[in-house]
């Protein structure tokens, strides 16, 4: 597996990992390595240091069982907030997301930023005809409700 630092043509920077180099230059040739701040499928590689593997055999800190925990807790924490806001700041549209994105994308319907529902067949039409659309992050579950 290659991990590659890579960025969209809006400058947003994120990661990606891949098979191996020629599965990274197939699949960006298709249109299938996008952004996913925005969606856009103009994505270069950035320069990158190569990850060399050592010969020592313990783990690395960062794959201790205390570590992965405390960054599974840091990532449930992200997802709850992010839904949050999206809850707080969108406009709900239940099973119309579909509709209303295109709508909204095709200018006939006012701009503003939407959350609803939509099955994986109406997701993959949205991408396939350039609507940006993202899943919204499941509630992880309380922290103070588990056992």
């Amino acid at each position: 597996m290659i991990r590659y630092a890579l960025s969209c043509d809006h400058d947003h920077g994120f990661e990606a990992w891949f098979g191996s180099s020629s599965d990274y230059g197939d699949q960006a040739a298709r249109g299938l390595v996008e952004c996913p701040f925005c969606g856009s499928t103009a994505v270069r590689k950035q320069v990158m240091a190569p990850a060399v593997s050592g010969t020592k055999k313990t783990a690395p800190d960062a794959l201790k069982p205390e570590a992965l925990q405390q960054m599974q807790s840091m990532m449930m924490q992200a997802a709850r907030e992010v839904r949050d806001h999206v809850e707080r700041n969108f406009d709900y549209v239940g099973d119309a997301f579909a509709r209303e994105a295109r709508d909204i994308h095709e200018g006939r319907s006012e701009k503003r930023e939407i959350y609803g529902e939509a099955t994986p067949a109406e997701v993959k039409k949205l991408r396939d005809d350039g609507v940006p659309c993202a899943p919204l992050p499941s509630l992880p579950p309380d922290p103070k409700k588990a056992n």
